[in-house]
């Protein structure tokens, strides 16, 4: 790490401190060393439990892609075997079939509706026949009177 450089440059160089017994110094570097050891342990499992932190983030990243592609290809599959199922029934279907069905089924409609009113309407046509005045009207008498007819 950047920010212990420094320190070991200065652990590495054979500087003394003025005034400073040389088993003083021994006993304060290797008091010194060792924290810098404990420092660089606590940065290495630093740097793992990073590590494994991201690789986990990773593997749920991905497992969650993996079940959203699951997902979305099982809603596809879905889809397409109703549209296959609906094309199916339309292509077995056959429309002129349909269509010869609903002609009969008006040709029956306007069958039934001649019976029905047949006899009514023969009643009507014969009683407006029958149905002729007997007298002249006053325009026929003129007409009649001057000749013309």
């Amino acid at each position: 790490p950047y920010w212990l450089n420094p320190l070991l440059a200065q652990r590495s160089s054979n500087f003394a401190v003025p005034g400073s017994s040389p088993t003083g110094s021994r006993g304060m570097s290797g008091q010194s060393q060792e924290l810098i050891q404990q420092l660089l342990d606590a940065e290495k499992a630093a740097e793992g439990t990073i590590a494994a932190a991201k690789k986990a983030r990773l593997a749920k990243l991905k497992q969650a892609k993996d079940k959203a592609e699951d997902d979305v290809k099982a809603f596809r599959d879905e889809q397409e075997r109703k549209f296959q199922a609906e094309m199916g029934a339309k292509a077995a279907a056959d429309p002129s079939a349909e269509l010869k069905g609903a002609t009969a089924q008006e040709a029956e409609m306007v069958e039934k509706d001649y019976q029905q009113n047949k006899e009514q309407t023969i009643a009507y046509v014969i009683s407006k026949v029958l149905d002729v005045p007997t007298q002249l009207s006053t325009t026929q008498k003129q007409a009649l009177m001057m000749g013309v007819a």
